[in-house]
C-alpha cells in the first residue's frame, strides 16, 4: 500500500461561486467516479483507492473547503453543510460530469443533494461510513471539533496541537477515525492549511458552525427515499464514530441500497482496507453495467 502523500495525478483548478476549487481527474473514457472526503483533510484521502480503480475508471476527486484546502474560500461563501453541497453539484455542473458515481467518506453532507432536488448528474450512490441522520458533528472527534470552533482561537490550538504526534492518536482526535495510523506525511499535509492560514481557519469554522438543526439533518437522510438508482453502503463494522446501524438504516432506506460491512476497519476505510473497498465499489459500478 502506498504511503506517499502524493495523489496520482497532477491538480487541476476550477472557479466556482464560493472560491477555486481544486480537484485531481485520472482522465480516460471509463465510467466517472467523483469521490469526497471529510473534514480536515484532502483528496489524498482516496489516493490507494484510486490507485485500484484508475485502471477501469475515470477518478475525480475534489478537495472541499473543509479545512485541507490550500486556496481560502472568498469571505462570504456559503460554508454551511448545505453549502458546500451545493458546491459539489455545482463542481458536478462545471465540468459538465453526467451519471457519476458519487462517493463520500466521513463527509455526509452529499447526501443533501437529494433532499435539495440537485442529483441530476448523480447516476449512482457510494456512501462509506459517514455521517448520517443526526449523527453531526460525528462523535467523540466531531463534539471537540465543534468545541473547539466555538472558542476565539479554539480552531488553531486544536490543530497546533495536532502537530505533535501522539496527540493524533487520541480518541478526542484521529484515535478513532482509523484504526491503523494514518501516515505522519499524509495528515501533515491536511493539517498544514490549518496551521498557516488564518482564512483556512475561518472556512472550516464556517462549516463546523453551519450544521443546521436535528430535525432537518434527520429530513436530509429520510429524503434518500427518493433517491431511485443503484446505491451501495459500504460500512466499518468496527466502527467507532459513525454508527453501524446507521449504515443498515441508509441501505433499507435506498430503494435499491445494497448494504457491504467492512471488517478490521474504522471510519476512514480508505485508509485502512483501500483494496477491499475499492474492489466493493468496482464490483458495484461492473454489475450495473453489465445489466
Amino acid at each position: 500500500m502506498a504511503e506517499a502523500s502524493e495523489f496520482p495525478v497532477a491538480p487541476s483548478e476550477v472557479e466556482l461561486s464560493a472560491g477555486v476549487i481544486t480537484y485531481e481527474d485520472t482522465g480516460g473514457d471509463g465510467p466517472v467516479i467523483v469521490l469526497l472526503h471529510g473534514v480536515a483533510m484532502n483528496g489524498s484521502l482516496w489516493r490507494n483507492v484510486v490507485d485500484r480503480l484508475r485502471g477501469d475508471f475515470r477518478c475525480v476527486v475534489p478537495t472541499l473547503p473543509l479545512g485541507g484546502h490550500r486556496r481560502p474560500m472568498r469571505p462570504d461563501a456559503d460554508l454551511s453543510v448545505l453549502g458546500v453541497a451545493r458546491l459539489v453539484a455545482e463542481f458536478l455542473e462545471v465540468l459538465d460530469l453526467q451519471d457519476v458515481t458519487l462517493v463520500m467518506n466521513d463527509w455526509g453532507g452529499a447526501q443533501s443533494l437529494v433532499a435539495d432536488r440537485r442529483d441530476q448528474r448523480i447516476g449512482k450512490l457510494v456512501i462509506t461510513s459517514c455521517e448520517a441522520f443526526d449523527n453531526y458533528p460525528p462523535g467523540l472527534p466531531g463534539s471537540n471539533l465543534y468545541a473547539s470552533a466555538k472558542l476565539p482561537g479554539g480552531l488553531s490550538l486544536a490543530f497546533a496541537l495536532l502537530k505533535l504526534r501522539p496527540m493524533r492518536r487520541l480518541p478526542v482526535t484521529w484515535g478513532r477515525m482509523s484504526k491503523r495510523p494514518v501516515p505522519h506525511a499524509v495528515m501533515d499535509e491536511w493539517f498544514r492549511p490549518l496551521w498557516t492560514s488564518p482564512e483556512i481557519r475561518r472556512d472550516l469554522r464556517k462549516y463546523v458552525l453551519g450544521v443546521p438543526p436535528k430535525a432537518e439533518l434527520s429530513r436530509w437522510s429520510e429524503r434518500l427515499a427518493d433517491f431511485d438508482r443503484p446505491a451501495l453502503v459500504v460500512w466499518a463494522a468496527e466502527d467507532k464514530v459513525m454508527p453501524p446501524e446507521h449504515g443498515r438504516r441508509l441501505a433499507e432506506l435506498l430503494p435499491q441500497g445494497h448494504l457491504v460491512e467492512v471488517a478490521d476497519s474504522y471510519t476512514l476505510i480508505p485508509e485502512d482496507q483501500p483494496t477491499v473497498l475499492a474492489a466493493h465499489i468496482s464490483a458495484f459500478l461492473l454489475k450495473g453495467a453489465s445489466s
